[in-house]
């Protein structure tokens, strides 16, 4: 028989409720199977808050039990009494701490039972040890529910040999937006096949996956579906500092060195590939004026607004920057020179648009931008910088024409 457990009495909550006393939890490894597996990093376990100390242990206890025995007794609508919320939430507001883990929600998983086999690995266990199941019939029903919300994890049940179309179409649902982790994927496999995670790993591309054979117990199962998630969220918080470090806060377009970087990769495609594409760089009109007449809020309301103006005209394929204050740029790959020209007189009316009284200025402001474009077939600049160089003196004329105006560096020579 074990020893029973005693707490000091200063390790005691608030009365006149007593914790209950947990035995300290340790997660078991799991073996290292899978290119992803790696050790399941443990969780501390929080200790009951300190009381302050007082003359001796025995005084302590004392008062401890004495605050105890005159408590009121339980009645209607007071604390423990009927009305009394039981739940872990509740009794942790009754002592005055939060329990993060008590206040979580369960991890939701998609678990596709595309051939009825799941009752093989005892989902009731995976609901015991804190998973929120949700189980897909089909493939159809499957993408549907991702394309609805975004689980925490996918379980693919047995997955059937090649399954080459499952993965594939579970391998394009999961991925999210460049700042999002990829759904990490546990598969099934069938047992006695041992090209499972071969298959796995070259149609699943973005990682996060793992592979386990069919009979694996739920313990197993759960561990590393806690593993992957894990991985997943490293894996968000990594994509969400890259891009931080390569996009403006403001605006969310790309920093000068990002978009520099860019502009020499669709230089070269095109340059390699004989296609056309057009460089349009922008400057706002009588920008510094808006500041000193005004708060500096404002100023940055019209960056921002600027901002979402360039990000909303944009191809996918497109790339736009912020280069200083109020300077901008716009990538434009495979665009002939009128569809350019029409791109910029869009976007000089648009940005002409925001004009008027914005919240926090002392009155009316007018908003324009000066913008100067150069295209490239291919074949006719000899390096990026000359295509730069020509989008920039263009932008200078367009300022010294009096601004709120596109010019096309062409146009200059003729």
């Amino acid at each position: 028989m074990g020893r029973a457990r005693h707490f000091p009495a200063h390790t005691l909550p608030d009365p006149p409720f007593r914790a209950p006393s947990r035995p300290p939890q340790s997660t078991p490894r799991v073996p290292n199977v899978g290119p992803s597996a790696r050790p399941i990093p443990l969780r501390p376990v929080r200790s009951p808050p300190r009381r302050p100390a007082t003359d001796s242990p025995n005084m302590r206890s004392n008062l401890v039990e004495s605050s105890l025995e005159s408590a009121p007794a339980p009645s209607q609508g007071a604390p423990g009494g009927p009305d009394r919320d039981l739940s872990r939430q509740g009794l942790a507001a009754e002592v005055g701490r939060t329990d993060p883990q008590a206040m979580s929600s369960a991890p939701r998983i998609l678990l596709c039972d595309h051939r009825g086999n799941a009752a093989r690995i005892g989902p009731e266990a995976l609901h015991e040890a804190g998973f929120d199941l949700e189980t897909s019939p089909t493939l159809r029903a499957t993408l549907a529910s991702l394309a609805r919300e975004r689980p925490d994890a996918i379980l693919l049940m047995a997955l059937a040999r090649p399954g080459t179309v499952e993965l594939s179409a579970l391998e394009h649902a999961r991925t999210g937006g460049e700042q999002e982790a990829p759904v990490p994927i546990l598969v099934i496999a069938p047992e006695g096949d041992r090209e499972a995670a071969i298959r796995a790993d070259r149609l699943l591309r973005s990682g996060l996956w793992d592979v386990v054979p069919e009979g694996t117990g739920a313990e197993e199962i759960g561990l590393r579906l806690r593993r992957l998630m894990d991985f997943a969220q490293l894996e968000g918080e990594m994509r969400e500092l890259r891009h931080r470090a390569s996009h403006d806060d403001r605006t969310d377009l790309l920093r000068p060195r990002s978009f520099e970087a860019r502009l020499i990769e669709h230089y070269s495609a095109a340059q390699r590939h004989k296609h056309e594409m057009a460089l349009v760089m922008i400057d706002l009109d009588r920008f510094g004026s808006i500041n000193k007449l005004h708060d500096h809020t404002v100023g940055d309301w019209l960056i921002e607004r600027v901002g979402e103006v360039i990000r909303a005209a944009l191809r996918v394929e497109d790339v736009a920057g912020r280069l200083g204050g109020d300077e901008f740029a716009v990538i434009l790959p495979y665009t002939k020179k009128i569809d350019a020209a029409g791109v910029v007189k869009r976007l000089a009316e648009e940005i002409a648009k925001l004009s008027g009284t914005p919240p926090g200025a002392k009155g009316h402001i007018d908003v324009g931008a000066s913008i100067g474009f150069e295209t490239f077939d291919g074949t006719d600049l000899d390096s990026v910088r000359t295509l730069r160089s020509h989008a920039e003196r263009a932008l200078r004329v367009a300022k010294v024409q009096g601004g709120n105006r596109g010019v096309y560096y062409r146009n200059l020579e003729e």
